[in-house]
């Protein structure tokens, strides 16, 4: 069973992580500079070669429909300009870059359907790390006797068949446990029950995308059931969706929480304390044997960006919930023992007060709960448009683009966007009419060219 997309990022982390702790001399903080991009062709192979001043940690894969070949490198930026002459008469047709957080994506537009191969030259007296790609039209015949005698490492690539991304729903309480009660007798772990019925219905019914109930009828599960079930079933993301009570009766409206730092610095403690079992908790990556700091460091890891891709995917949904009415527009952060997963992205929705006799008479009517599961669906999607895994059928659905709009979360600045889509900010500028570097939370920013 193949990792999921995010311990498939984690995996890469932590690889890196644990080779920098071997390397002789210190890894820089700072960014690698990609020094040059060179283009060569030779019968049937196109050569590009990518030179860098120290050694890069490198990703590649192919795409289809279009045929594209992608390069990730972590912790690099482009600071030469690239020209498209250089890919005249060549497989290349075009090359577009994007900055991805600290890492750098070039994406290499192909006139056709190509056999790749890379491997990474060592430097010399006369050139830098050389990041080699041939890209050959006919069949892949370099054998392993044929590699170049200083080369540091050959990764074959290999296309796996595209996969839906996972969705695991969580309705909130059931069996002996009914959860809140509302003022009309209500009882929390129906509705919400209902509501998660629905949006499995919706979620199922999207094009690369499917869903997976950690409950389907009324049944008592414990807390860490609902995240083991959403780990065996290699969840991508997780939804808790519940409806909030409180003494008072005028509170009402949604809010969606993620975990806190808190919360995951206990979840921490725990899972270190039961290390031996803890692999599959961390993208498969074991703890055994390695000493507390490193330890630390790799759940950290995880947890960082764990609790990121949560807090994105809250600022989606609730921009989605603020279309019925209410809503809280910060992302809250608790510590739920359901948001603990320290490798699935996991958010939990108060879908309204059933405390509220207003708002429990809303939560027991169909209309409403499909209303709740749709603006959830589209929190969902709206966040898939712009994270969908490398591996997923819906990275290759147009919709994955957002039609090259960016909305600006709680945070965010001009130039952090800039870079991201890999555009100058003046480019950002221009095409959205700002003076300054001023914007707003919610703000839509339509993204250039590169």
């Amino acid at each position: 069973m193949s990792p999921t997309f995010h311990q498939q990022s984690l995996i890469r982390i932590f690889a890196l992580l644990l080779v920098s702790l071997f390397w002789l001399a210190p890894v820089s903080a700072e960014p690698i500079a990609v020094e040059d991009v060179r283009v060569a062709i030779k019968d049937q192979t196109t050569r590009i070669v990518i030179e860098t001043k120290k050694r890069p940690a490198y990703k590649v894969f192919s795409l289809s429909d279009p045929e594209r070949l992608v390069i990730d490198i972590a912790n690099t930026k482009l600071t030469k300009k690239i020209t498209r002459s250089i890919f005249n008469n060549t497989h290349v047709s075009d090359m577009r870059h994007a900055q991805r957080k600290s890492s750098l994506r070039l994406v290499f537009d192909l006139t056709q359907r190509v056999t790749p191969n890379n491997f990474l030259l060592a430097p010399n007296s006369k050139n830098n790390y050389r990041l080699v790609l041939d890209l050959s039209a006919g069949k892949n015949k370099q054998s392993a006797s044929k590699k170049p005698a200083n080369s540091i490492s050959s990764a074959p690539i290999q296309r796996r068949p595209l996969r839906d991304i996972v969705i695991a729903l969580d309705a909130g309480h059931g069996g002996k446990d009914p959860g809140a009660i509302g003022y009309a007798g209500t009882y929390e772990k129906n509705v919400v029950l209902q509501i998660t019925k629905r949006l499995k219905r919706m979620l199922d019914a999207q094009p690369g995308m499917r869903a997976i109930l950690t409950r389907s009828n009324d049944r008592y599960l414990t807390l860490r059931d609902r995240t083991r079930k959403a780990r065996k079933n290699r969840a991508d993301l997780f939804i808790s969706i519940h409806a909030d009570a409180v003494e008072s009766r005028r509170a009402y409206g949604s809010s969606v929480y993620v975990l806190s730092r808190r919360g995951a610095s206990s979840e921490a403690a725990k899972i270190l304390a039961r290390s031996q079992n803890a692999a599959d908790m961390i993208g498969g990556v074991s703890l055994d044997g390695k000493d507390k700091v490193l330890q630390h460091v790799i759940l950290d890891l995880s947890q960082t960006a764990t609790i990121d891709a949560s807090t994105e995917l809250a600022h989606n949904v609730i921009t989605e919930l603020a279309r019925l009415g209410k809503t809280k527009k910060k992302v809250g952060h608790a510590g739920f023992v359901v948001l603990k997963s320290p490798d699935i992205p996991s958010i939990l929705v108060e879908t309204a007060f059933i405390s509220n006799r207003a708002e429990e008479k809303k939560l027991r009517s169909p209309k409403h709960q499909e209303k709740v599961a749709k603006a959830i669906l589209n929190g969902i999607r709206r966040y898939l448009q712009q994270n969908a895994p490398e591996d997923s059928k819906l990275a290759q659905a147009p919709t994955s683009k957002n039609n090259n709009r960016h909305i600006i979360r709680s945070g965010e600045t001009l130039s952090g966007v800039a870079q991201r889509y890999g555009v100058s900010v003046r480019a950002l500028r221009l095409a959205n009419g700002i003076k300054g570097d001023k914007i707003r939370v919610g703000q839509k920013l339509k993204i250039p060219k590169a």
